[in-house]
């Protein structure tokens, strides 16, 4: 179930996965790595940065093209 009190600029990790097409697991992963900081939330809801998230994003689709 997604958070409701999420602050302004953050995202869900279910969000999260959604817009990096991946599981949540996925999303884990990439925080494991060092990818992608939780920026929020609790360590059952964790909540990630829109901008870490779009950046991250985006760097994934110039590789994918590459």
């Amino acid at each position: 179930m997604e958070s409701l009190n999420i602050r302004p600029g953050h995202l869900t990790a279910h969000q999260t996965a959604r817009t990096l097409g991946i599981s949540l697991d996925g999303v884990r992963q990439l925080v494991r790595r060092g990818q992608l900081t939780r920026s929020g939330g609790s360590p059952r809801q964790p909540w990630y940065a829109v901008q870490d998230v779009t950046a991250l994003a985006l760097k994934r689709a110039t590789r994918n093209a590459a």
